[in-house]
Parts: structure tokens; sequence; C-alpha cells
């Protein structure tokens, strides 16, 4: 079995710098900015709806405060759900996804829902994942993990903030096959709401290990929760962040990106479409946005309307592949 990175095609898009569309600001402008997150507070959507929403407001590029509807369940199907057969015309309204929906799609984890039904925007970054353990933990290197990972599998219950099949479990089990596991499908995962669920039954000592995003793990690391075994990118990055391993350096070439972004209700006007790829393009290159970037760890990945929708699809059907190379699809 070898896995191949389901995000290969972001690292060739992250080179590139496309320009936003360019939309006249008075052919629509939101009355009530919305964004969903599709977990509970404190994980990555969360993250992305709140540093977004907040940042558009400084810089007026939206009129008035993003409100944030923290809407969780089904790995964020409940969200998709609501929006496609609720709010499919609402133009005030974007929900906050990344590689973890895609992974939900191309799983047809969404009942009878595909991406067709949304309109995707644009993506802010993306977010190298991390694999981690309590501050406390006698475990201090990726490598030890595996190994007693593969002397009793049932030792080390692992939880992220996906459900079972799931972008956080699918970064485990590459790390895992890349560390020479042979039956990745025997890795113990518990699936939760959201990344700080995860984190908080880390630290209740009912998980052994957590695995995330580096947006999500952030502050945990700050508090002194727990420690960053390894972060899933290819080379160190800068920063704060350059005190954490990289798998690679410890000798396990797993690689995990996590692209943020948002998509729109399917039924949503041209005009406030095209009203919101300009204001993310227009987040994605300010400074204000790049020192967010940069403060919390995420890649460069500027991608908007057209261009976004057909990465989305790319990264649909390279988990699709994925899933059926690790067997959770026929």
């Amino acid at each position: 079995m070898n896995f191949s990175f389901p995000g290969r095609s972001l690292l060739v898009a992250a080179a590139l710098t496309l320009a936003p569309l360019a939309v006249s600001a008075q052919d629509f402008t939101p009355e009530n900015p919305e964004c969903i997150a599709p977990a509970n507070p404190g994980g990555g959507w969360d993250f992305t709806c709140r540093q977004v929403g907040k940042t558009m407001q400084d810089l007026d590029i939206i009129p008035s405060t993003m409100q944030v509807v923290n809407l969780s369940g089904g790995g964020g199907g409940v969200a998709f759900a609501e929006v496609v057969n609720k709010r499919n015309d609402d133009n005030d309204l974007i929900v906050a996804a990344s590689s973890a929906t895609a992974t939900r799609l191309a799983q047809n984890a969404f009942p009878g829902n595909t991406m067709d039904e949304v309109r995707w925007i644009g993506a802010v970054g993306a977010d190298y994942g991390v694999i981690a353990v309590a501050a406390d933990s006698d475990i201090d290197t990726l490598p030890q993990l595996m190994d007693q990972i593969k002397e009793d599998p049932t030792s080390v219950a692992i939880g992220g903030g996906s459900a079972v099949g799931g972008w956080d479990h699918l970064k485990v089990l590459i790390a895992a096959q890349k560390a020479g596991i042979e039956d990745v499908r025997k890795v113990k995962y518990i699936a939760f709401a959201g990344g700080g669920e995860a984190v908080t039954q880390l630290l209740a000592g009912s998980l052994q290990a957590f695995t995330g995003d580096l947006s999500e793990a952030k502050g945990f690391v700050e508090s002194g929760d727990i420690k960053v075994l390894a972060v899933l990118a290819p080379e160190r990055l800068s920063g704060e962040f350059s005190e954490f391993p990289t798998a690679r350096e410890q000798g396990i070439d797993a690689i995990g990106a996590n692209w943020r972004g948002f998509y729109g209700p399917g039924k949503m006007s041209d005009a406030a479409y095209n009203y919101w790829v300009d204001a993310v393009g227009t987040l994605y290159g300010s400074d204000e946005w790049k020192a967010v970037m940069e403060r919390n760890g995420l890649a460069p990945l500027d991608l908007q309307g057209e261009e976004f929708q057909q990465f989305v699809a790319e990264s649909v059907q390279n988990i699709t592949d994925l899933s059926k190379q690790i067997g959770i699809l026929q």
C-alpha cells in the first residue's frame, strides 16, 4: 500500500499568485455578514471564521461585524445540509471549509450531497498537520509513538476533530504507513466534534495523542498543555514554529497540509458570489492577513473563484483515491 499526499497539488498551487476578481462594491453589499463554523469553538473552522471575519472588518472589506455561528455535527455535514436545504440562496452567508470538508465529500459522508451543490469562494492559506501528546507524556518523538503502536495498537488512542476516515484520521494513517506500520487500519482513532474537544480529552487522560492542525494546536502549546511531536510539513516552519520538528527529519516522510477556505450557498447570486470572491482575494493580499498567517503557521495558498473550484474538485478526487487504498471506500 503506497499513500499519495492528497494535497500534493497544494504545494504546486501555493506558488501561484492569482489576482482577485474585480467587482464593483455597489453590485452587492451584505447587510448581515455571517460565517458558519461547522464545529464547536476552539477548532480550525472556528479559527478560520473568527480570524477572517475580524480581519475583514478591521480592513473595512465588509461593512459590519461578521457573525460567527458554530454549527457542529457530522464532520461538517450538519452545516452543509443546513446551507443546501434551508439557506441555499442566502447572499450574506459564507461557510468555513478545509481538506476535512473535501474528505467528507470524497467519502460520500454527506448523504445525497456533492461539492457541486455549493459555490466555492476562495482559500486563505494552508494549515500543516501536527501530531501531539500531553505535555507530561513520556513520549517525546514521533518514532516513539509509532513504535508503541507497533507493539500494541490498542494501547494508543489518538483523537482528532474529524470523523473516522476524515482528514485528521488520514494524516495519522499517512504517518503510520510511512513509519512502517503494515496494517494502518489497526491504528486506534477516536473522532470528536472539533480539535478543542480532542485536546480536552487528551488532557483528561482519555487519549494518548492528538492529531490536528497547527492553528488549532498553537494555543494549547502556548498554555503548556501539549507538546508537538511532529509537524507534517516538508521542512521546518519559520519564526516561533521553528522549534517543532518535522516528521520527515525524524525519518517518517509524512506530509499533510489542510487548506482553509470558504464556500457559499449554491443559489447565491452572481453579484454576491463575486463580492465574496473579491473580499477573500483582497483579504489574502493584505499585509494584515500575511501577519495572521505568520503568527498561526499558515502556508501560502492563493486561490479564488474558478481556480479554487477546480482545486477543491482535484482534492476530492485525490482523497477518493486514497480512501480506496485504505479500504474506507470500495
